[in-house]
């Protein structure tokens, strides 16, 4: 269905899209160089963000529905692509949440995770989402920012800076990070119409900045620049509503601190090593940072004569993979983060920030992720997305299911309170993915559904196979492995 805008609502994709090389998949600018070597060890300290999370501007043909868990190849003489776990098969081919399987006990009276629709538009691969109310926000490469209103195109709005990585709203204007370093501010209207505002930072703060010598860092190639600008991509950015600040983190290894009100920066901090890949505002004051360095850094916010400053308090991990995503549940007070091996560590705020455990339900990069009550959602690069649930009595993590679909990596999601959900007692979530297949796909899943270890032992125990085995698998697939 094609509407007035040329936005098409489909229930479901089908079908293989030209397959590229495995290389081309491995990076995203067109200026960065191709290479078959997927062993992120083996690409120099200056790739590494890229290399983790962006891909080339082309099509996957792997296969649609794939599970967690890793895979062995056996031929040492097939080629790179078929020895990619993006073209292997899957036990999980048919997901009883995205096609009925032939028995299933869950079925009568059982809450289900599940496909809604999905929003596609030929005009570039999805990099960014934001949900507001009723409205929802997608940023891709055609430097277009397109809002959504019911699955259905309701207005939208175009930058000249290049690739759009991150969109936040704060009340009437949105914020957009994108490629070229540059953090647009938009404003809409009142016929629905988006202008832009400004920028960050100002022009007039820019030209006062650069008139004093003492305002330059030194940038790569040995060229200074205006300390309070990024002069690389504008990776992420979080929001701290309650303080009236924005986050913003870059490839040039920087975050910034800016106020909202007068679009001030208030602090330039050279927080990592390599690029910054996530930032996000969390609770007590503090702030998370991941980078493509392998370390994932707490800043606490702080009084400092007559002002305040940021100041590193602890760092949670360092390791060698890149940290490609950060996600805290403000209900749980749990920071999650995800890795280019697929792996999402966890710290819980109540045990001090030590570590609590892994998530192991990807085979590729994580490429995103998103909370809501107590579930976390990771999107990665073998096109799925696992769903997890804390649970209440020792915060263990089981996955309530794998949702597939996507013919391309997933590179963003946003989630929102299913408002329909109504007094039914079971709270249920709306999930937007975007992915590099040029689609957002809608989903409603929820937080009561019965995870992949029941429905495996259920259907096995009907057909008169003993449970046992698929116990002690599921167990160790989907659990999360306590250190």
């Amino acid at each position: 269905m094609t509407n007035d805008r040329g936005g098409t609502v489909v229930l479901e994709q089908s079908g293989s899209l030209r397959r590229p090389k495995f290389g081309a998949l491995l990076h995203s600018d067109p200026g960065m160089p191709s290479t078959n070597n997927h062993n992120d060890e083996s690409y120099s300290s200056s790739h590494r963000h890229s290399i983790a999370y962006d891909y080339q501007h082309r099509h996957s043909s792997g296969s649609a529905a794939m599970s967690p868990g890793n895979f062995e190849t056996s031929s040492a003489a097939a080629s790179p692509y078929a020895m990619s776990p993006w073209n292997q098969s899957s036990p999980y081919a048919q997901s009883p949440w995205i096609t009925s399987s032939p028995f299933n006990p869950f079925d009568e009276g059982t809450h289900r995770n599940g496909l809604i629709g999905s929003l596609v538009r030929e005009e570039g691969h999805i990099y960014s989402l934001a949900v507001s109310g009723d409205l929802l926000y997608t940023g891709s490469d055609s430097k277009n920012i397109r809002v959504w209103k019911n699955l259905k195109e309701f207005s939208g709005f175009k930058s000249n800076s290049g690739l759009v990585k991150a969109i936040i709203i704060c009340g009437d204007r949105t914020f957009t990070g994108h490629q070229d370093g540059k953090i647009r501010i938009w404003k809409v209207s009142h016929a629905n119409n988006f202008k832009r505002n400004g920028s960050l930072p100002t022009f007039k703060d820019f030209l006062k900045s650069s008139v004093n010598p003492k305002n330059y860092v030194e940038a790569r190639r040995h060229r200074s620049v205006v300390r309070i600008k990024h002069f690389d991509a504008v990776s992420c950015m979080s929001l701290n509503e309650e303080l009236g600040l924005l986050y913003s983190g870059s490839w040039d290894k920087t975050m910034k601190v800016w106020r909202i009100a007068n679009s001030k920066c208030l602090e330039s901090i050279t927080a990592h090593d390599d690029a910054v890949n996530a930032v996000v505002a969390g609770f007590d004051s503090l702030v998370f940072t991941g980078s493509a360095d392998g370390t994932v850094k707490v800043w606490r916010r702080e009084l400092q004569g007559k002002g305040t400053k940021h100041f590193l308090v602890q760092v949670l991990l360092k390791q060698e993979n890149a940290v490609t995503a950060l996600a805290v549940n403000q209900s749980g007070n749990v920071v999650y983060c995800g890795s280019s091996d697929g792996m999402v560590n966890y710290w819980e705020r109540e045990k001090h920030l030590s570590h609590g455990g892994v998530l192991r339900g990807h085979k590729l990069a994580v490429l995103c992720l998103a909370t809501g009550g107590n579930l976390v959602f990771s999107g990665s690069a073998d096109k799925n997305i696992c769903v997890w649930r804390r649970e209440e009595e020792g915060g263990a993590h089981v996955c309530l299911s794998v949702l597939t679909g996507h013919t391309g990596p997933v590179k963003c999601l946003a989630v929102e309170e299913d408002q329909d959900s109504g007094d039914t007692g079971d709270q249920q979530w709306i999930v937007y993915s975007g992915s590099l297949d040029r689609s957002v796909k809608v989903w409603r899943v929820s937080q009561h559904a019965p995870d992949l270890r029941q429905m495996r032992i259920a259907e096995h125990a009907s057909n008169g196979k003993p449970a046992g085995a698929v116990r002690g698998s599921q167990n160790r697939r989907q659990h999360s492995h306590q250190s």
